[in-house]
């Protein structure tokens, strides 16, 4: 049985869901803002966003709210990280994967997380200590014991490219052993196919709390591993860690295999 919390936070997601499908149809009129360099927001994201505040707000009037797009305000210890719209540009191109992502977060860690996918009506959820859950069936990682044959994810960074050499030198060397590697340009996506198995592992540089604190309360909820490219816990998922960082996830065992790709192939080095 779900959580309280975690219904509001169900409640909060559908209704951005909703904002962001009613909006499907009128793309090509959206007034988009380039935050960062190729990093793009719209109108659509702040309508998403500030529909989940409203729900959040009702229920829970003393909680803080970190949201991409309306950034820190409240000072109640529980935080909520928002990404309203995880995956913009594929959304803003039409290109259909993309996810509202909520987590209520305490002390730097999910507690709580929802990431649902309103085109497939995919609902992921998970607390701490119970478990994650599709559409109100669990969900594991995969069993995959090594590399071999396995299916990564990873993600280019749209904000810096300096370390592009590193990371396809690192794609490199996993194509010598996996089956193959997607960059689908949804963070809180790659992180729940993780959870339930669709994806083997995930890595990717320079991501913000609202990209990932769901998505990493899923994976462990699993039974995965969360680390950084140094196998080090990743930092507060909270105001207190806005800056970018490294992150990978997968089963206990291949979740360790590739991290230590990663270092062996250098691209750890390149975040010192």
């Amino acid at each position: 049985m779900q959580k309280p919390v975690v219904n509001v936070m169900v409640k909060a997601a559908r209704a951005a869901g909703n904002v962001l499908l009613r909006s499907l149809h009128k793309l090509d009129g959206v007034n988009i803002v380039e935050k960062e360099r190729m990093d793009y927001a719209s109108e659509i994201d702040e309508q998403a966003e500030q529909a989940i505040l409203r729900e959040l707000r009702r229920a829970y009037p003393d909680a803080s709210f970190l949201g991409e797009e309306t950034g820190i305000h409240g000072k109640g210890p529980s935080v909520f990280v928002i990404d309203p719209l995880d995956g913009t540009s594929n959304y803003l191109r039409g290109f259909p994967h993309w996810c509202v992502s909520i987590a209520l977060v305490e002390g730097g860690e999910p507690q709580h997380a929802v990431v649902f996918d309103p085109l497939r009506n995919e609902l992921f959820t998970a607390s701490r200590g119970s478990g994650a859950v599709l559409n109100d069936k669990r969900i594991r990682v995969s069993e995959r014991k090594d590399l071999g044959g396995a299916v990564l994810a990873t993600g280019f960074p749209p904000r810096e490219r300096e370390r592009t050499p590193a990371h396809l030198e690192c794609v490199r060397e996993l194509l010598r052993e996996a089956e193959d590697i997607r960059r689908t340009g949804s963070a809180a996506l790659d992180l729940a196919y993780v959870a339930c198995g669709r994806l083997d592992g995930y890595f990717e540089g320079n991501i913000r709390p609202w990209d990932i604190a769901a998505g990493v309360l899923l994976v462990r909820e699993a039974g995965g591993r969360v680390c950084d490219f140094r196998g080090a816990a990743t930092g507060p998922m909270d105001q207190r860690g806005m800056a970018g960082r490294q992150l990978l996830a997968g089963n206990q065992k291949l979740g360790t295999e590739l991290q230590k790709l990663i270092v062996q192939s250098g691209y750890a080095a390149a975040f010192a």
